[in-house]
């Protein structure tokens, strides 16, 4: 399973950079997890966007849906070049005006996932847990039964006993790491430290924080975690373009 990071800034677009989305390809599926703000100028740069399987989605805040809707526009100017296919969109139906909008003539179609179940898609295999957000949201568990290599992205949380189990082995844990340790009070994102106590705890072997704030510094955030975590867990930052082989 090959990961590449097409936008990592929580809440807006910074620096010339985008908000959470992931490019997830197997030997036989080519999945767009979340589309925030960026991901379709950061995705035209290692796959046509035309050789999607499919896009997920985690929940319905901008930062990882604003660019939905140009890849909508993308495939319905573009997919005669496949024979008119459309490309199903992943999400959930709690909330169905944004759900229905998923779906858009002759470029895509929404298609409800159940939470309680696997979404099966080729050789991945996708399970859900809710998470603590304002707005509905799950954090995702990805397996490719091909090769058993595990996927956890946590999606946008504060920190809940429910992840750790839900994260266990896996071998690349993506965490909404919006604060730094200091960071007291309600929180709707996790800490650095957060983050690296459910890797701890997970048994994850790799840990990428994501979902970045944009006036603290990666390396500050990446110090912190690997304070918890010592040498147990490999910690490192997500930027546009890192490619990473789970």
């Amino acid at each position: 399973m090959k990961v590449t990071v097409l936008g990592m800034y929580g809440g807006y677009p910074y620096a010339g950079k985008g908000t959470s989305s992931y490019l997830i390809q197997t030997n036989d599926y080519n999945l767009l997890l979340d589309c925030g703000s960026g991901a379709l100028l950061s995705l035209e740069q290692h796959l046509n966007p035309l050789e999607l399987d499919g896009v997920l989605l985690s929940h319905y805040h901008n930062d990882h849906i604003a660019d939905v809707g140009v890849l909508q526009y993308y495939w319905q100017l573009n997919n005669q070049e496949i024979g008119g296919k459309v490309l199903p969109i992943y999400g959930h139906a709690e909330d169905q005006e944004h759900f229905a909008s998923l779906t858009w003539p002759d470029a895509t179609v929404g298609v409800a996932y159940d939470p309680a179940k696997e979404l099966v898609l080729k050789s991945l295999r996708i399970t859900f847990l809710k998470t603590k957000h304002p707005v509905t949201a799950y954090a995702v568990r990805i397996e490719d039964t091909a090769t058993k290599e595990v996927l956890t992205y946590t999606a946008d949380t504060a920190e809940i006993p429910e992840m750790i189990p839900f994260a266990h082995d896996s071998d690349l844990l993506i965490t909404d790491t919006n604060f730094s340790a200091a960071k007291k009070g309600k929180k709707w994102h996790m800490t650095s430290s957060e983050s690296a106590n459910l890797a701890l705890k997970s048994g994850s072997k790799k840990l990428m924080l994501s979902h970045l704030p944009q006036k603290i510094s990666a390396n500050q955030l990446v110090k912190e975690a690997e304070k918890v975590v010592g040498k147990q867990v490999e910690v490192f930052s997500a930027y546009v373009g890192l490619k990473i082989i789970v």
